[in-house]
């Protein structure tokens, strides 16, 4: 017996022979059935199951003595005991139910008593009760919504988040909008409300001048962006500039570890080292010289790229070759014309074609 665990041994592994011993009650005694003979059979444990059935009871067995024996196996809330030999026992928790399953086929003796009403086999089985039946769905209700209020959050959390509320127009609203309008931090936030505005039709005659005004600071940000793209495509070119600088001066030194190894292949050196030694500077000249020839020629299309690049930029229409083409047109559109001018304009417009 452990201590604090009950007279009733919770039940072994089915898979290990079952070795019951005696077990002394107060006012009785329970011997164990015969080892021999085969386990005593049961009904299907039906759902949330948490009431036994007990048949072979004692003729004279009360229902204290039949609470001794079987609170062992752990709290009981209700005993029905029959005017016959069988009572139901309905425990707290649903695992006392199989301590009490571990009773079955045990013999019990009330006393020291011989009399054939003071003695009587036990058989425990599971009962179907309909209070266990209904709180075992209740409980599947519980885990049910529990299961679907997890899902709904773990939903929640996966969603994502949605749009903020956009506001009805107002002129209140408005003023507001134009200066976050003119806020390079607002600026997103403000142009989608405007849209909005715009899309819904909240443009009429009376606010019309306001939304222009709107509209405007709209296109004012435009020169920022560009001023942005600006600075970006600069910071760009630093660092191509930076980059095929760094590149350079690893090629350099490329260069300098592939004339290490040339030196060291000539005959002068060549002959004083071993086979080994050989072999291994022969590996290393190979390697560094496939390393050399491909940051060179990545190097190589870098700089043609630029090449490209200066190329494109004068071939295409540079400024002062467009504006002397418009101050051309302007004056031929005003009516001046001389013939060294109108020379000019015939060769211009022919290029044009």
């Amino acid at each position: 017996m452990i201590p604090g665990m009950g007279l009733v041994p919770p039940p072994p592994p089915t898979d290990v022979p079952v070795v019951k011993e005696i077990i002394h009650c107060k006012s009785c005694t329970l011997f164990p059935p015969n080892p021999n003979l085969p386990p005593p059979s049961t009904r299907e444990r039906p759902p949330g199951c948490k009431t036994v059935f007990v048949g072979g009871l004692p003729e004279n067995a009360t229902e204290e003595i039949i609470q001794e024996v079987f609170e062992q196996c752990g709290d009981i809330t209700a005993i029905r005991k029959s005017k016959k030999n069988f009572c139901h026992i309905r425990f707290a928790e649903e695992f006392m139910v199989d301590k009490a399953i571990y009773l079955s086929g045990y013999r019990m003796r009330l006393g020291s008593s011989t009399d054939k009403k003071d003695s009587g086999r036990l058989h425990v089985d599971f009962a179907q009760a309909r209070d266990d039946f209904y709180e075992w769905e209740c409980k599947q209700r519980m885990l049910a919504r529990e299961e679907r209020h997890r899902r709904k959050m773990e939903e929640d959390r996966l969603r994502p988040p949605s749009p903020p509320a956009i506001m009805h127009y107002s002129e209140h609203e408005a003023t507001l909008l134009a200066e976050k309008l003119k806020d390079d931090n607002k600026f997103s936030e403000a142009i989608t409300v405007l849209l909005t505005w715009i899309e819904r039709g909240e443009v009429n005659r009376r606010s019309a001048n306001q939304f222009y005004s709107m509209v405007q600071s709209a296109n004012s940000h435009v020169r920022r962006l560009m001023n942005e793209k600006a600075t970006h495509e600069q910071e760009m070119e630093q660092a191509k500039e930076s980059f095929k600088n760094a590149l350079t001066g690893i090629l350099t030194q490329f260069e300098q570890i592939v004339a290490v190894f040339n030196a060291s292949t000539r005959q002068k050196a060549w002959d004083h080292f071993s086979k080994a030694q050989r072999k291994n500077i022969d590996i290393w000249r190979k390697h560094s010289e496939e390393l050399r020839n491909a940051h060179s020629e990545q190097l190589m299309g870098i700089r043609r790229e630029e090449e490209m690049e200066m190329s494109d930029d004068d071939s295409g229409d540079n400024p002062s070759k467009k504006l002397r083409i418009d101050e051309s047109d302007m004056q031929e559109k005003s009516g001046y014309r001389t013939g060294a001018s109108g020379y000019g304009r015939l060769k211009i417009s022919r290029n044009k074609d």
